[in-house]
């Protein structure tokens, strides 16, 4: 290890879940470890018998267990109003089709976003935000999607980007303008398209305000060639590309995605073999969303032992949304993922760390303890990090450390 600054900060005495696959342990587990912190980055991981005698920046963790910050790589964080009587209508009979012509589903949420201002948008989402920060979040992607206009998308873009300013965790801002057709243009969604492809999205990526493009290529949200047009029009701005497919259908949207190199193919329960080779061969990652699975009583399950099988990264999120997911919790959603879908725990963890950092292009600096990565990290009253997946309501964190600052 290189020579030590006297601002160097040594967290000591730890045991530590790195996430490293190169590391022969199950979650990359070390015991008697410290991290070496300098600017806001790890520096290096050494046994703590290395640490060097005299140097004063050092925190004693006592043994406790530490892991990387964890990391929700499909939200849609930002939104006006709630649906929670449409869900008790729903329990209690009503159709979708007739809460729908009522003016419900999505576009109640686009109403109510449109509506609100920035500032309404920005107290909502701050409390959703730090639910997830108390669970060990230090990085998290916000989709847009709930305005489907320009004025509506980048007010919601804005408050994403002011989360991030005021508060101690990254977001990953994502471009989802073809989330779904605006009742304005019902019966032209293509129409719609060319307003997202030709204005919307190049005026908001010039102005910085989002990462990645993603789709709702689904029988309710749009066509295979009207997503591919969407993905052109990224392509020829040079805009990383995702999208929400095979949830209620297999559209082939997956092997879409992987065609242009996608990050990510998000749900993917109707996903068959020859999208999950794609996505192997691409290298897009699997992001398995199980609260959405659990809250619209779904049957049909990702194929979990196939994406194993082709070596196809999952990651797994809590996709925070009004309509389909109400939970913001990425434990419970980890729970989640191992009841329902069948992964095992160290599989749940990869899946929001390691993994989550890869399905937003950041897999060479966050989701690891690792020499040269982001000293995003969390230290646990816990002995082993499957207890936070075996119990999900039950919170130890202890510490939570963003870019080496306790916070």
């Amino acid at each position: 290890m290189q020579q030590l600054h006297p601002d160097d900060v040594i967290w000591r005495n730890a045991r530590l879940a790195t996430m490293d696959p190169d590391h022969s342990a199950p979650y990359g587990l070390t015991e008697h470890c410290a991290l070496v912190v300098r600017d806001q980055t790890i520096l290096a991981v050494i046994p703590e018998a290395e640490i060097p005698h005299g140097h004063a920046n050092s925190i004693d963790l006592a043994g406790r267990l530490v892991t990387p910050g964890l990391i929700d790589c499909h939200t849609h964080l930002v939104f006006g109003g709630d649906r929670a009587a449409e869900w008790e209508q729903r329990l209690n009979g009503v159709s979708y089709q007739a809460i729908s012509a009522q003016g419900g589903g999505i576009n109640a949420t686009v109403t109510a976003t449109r509506n609100s201002t920035p500032q309404a948008l920005l107290t909502l989402a701050q409390r959703r935000l730090q639910r997830l920060m108390n669970e060990g979040v230090t990085t998290l992607e916000i989709k847009s999607g709930y305005g489907l206009n320009a004025e509506a998308e980048e007010k919601m873009l804005q408050v994403a980007r002011q989360l991030g300013e005021d508060h101690p965790v990254e977001i990953s801002p994502t471009l989802l303008a073809a989330h779904a057709v605006p009742v304005e243009y019902r019966h032209d969604p293509d129409a719609y398209l060319t307003l997202v492809c030709e204005q919307i999205m190049p005026a908001l990526w010039q102005k910085g305000l989002f990462e990645s493009v993603d789709v709702f290529c689904e029988n309710v949200g749009f066509t295979p060639a009207q997503t591919e047009r969407v993905f052109q029009a990224a392509l020829a701005l040079g805009i990383p590309v995702k999208g929400h497919v095979e949830q209620l259908s297999n559209l082939g949207g997956a092997a879409l995605v992987s065609r242009y190199q996608g990050l990510s193919a998000d749900h993917i329960e109707y996903l068959d073999e020859a999208g999950v080779q794609a996505m192997a061969k691409s290298g897009t990652v699997a992001v398995l969303l199980p609260g959405a699975f659990y809250f619209l009583q779904e049957r049909q399950r990702p194929p979990v032992e196939q994406l194993r099988k082709q070596g196809v990264a999952m990651a797994v999120a809590t996709d925070y949304n009004p309509g389909t997911s109400p939970f913001a919790s990425l434990h419970l959603a980890m729970n989640m993922a191992c009841v329902q879908f069948g992964l095992t725990p160290e599989e749940a963890w990869a899946g929001v760390t390691r993994h989550a950092a890869r399905a937003l292009g950041r897999g060479a600096t966050h989701g690891q303890l690792k020499a040269r990565f982001v000293a995003d990290f969390i230290v646990w009253d816990a002995k082993h990090p499957v207890e936070m997946v075996y119990e999900p309501g039950r919170n130890p964190l202890y510490q939570r450390i963003f870019r080496g600052e306790a916070v």
